[in-house]
């Protein structure tokens, strides 16, 4: 469905690769079960320039995108994360304190 999300804002060029997960270690999610052998071998491939982690803002995305980052930065590519934050149309007094900072800390020059 994450990927469906994506493909509906029509701004998204690249290619895709879905883990099919995230670290959840209580729930036995560990790396061996995300599907990331088949990214390091596309990166290894060569022509890969930037990957762009959008896991779920939850706490196990939190920690997959990190692990993620420290993964792949040694390897020569972009590492980049979606921003967070405040969706359009929202109203700020309905925002709570985690998604207010998200969104200060992925702002951007205008």
């Amino acid at each position: 469905m994450n990927l469906v999300a994506v493909e509906r804002s029509r701004d998204f060029k690249g290619r895709y690769h879905v883990l099919h997960g995230a670290l959840s270690p209580l729930q036995g999610v560990g790396p061996d079960e995300l599907k990331v052998q088949g990214l390091m071998e596309r990166i290894g491939a060569g022509g890969v320039e930037e990957v762009i982690l959008a896991t779920s803002p939850t706490v196990e995305g939190e920690a997959t995108a990190v692990w993620l980052a420290r993964l792949l930065k040694p390897l020569g590519v972009r590492v980049t994360r979606i921003a967070m934050g405040v969706p359009v149309g929202s109203d700020l007094e309905w925002a709570d304190e985690v998604t207010i900072a998200k969104a200060l800390e992925g702002r951007r020059d205008y």
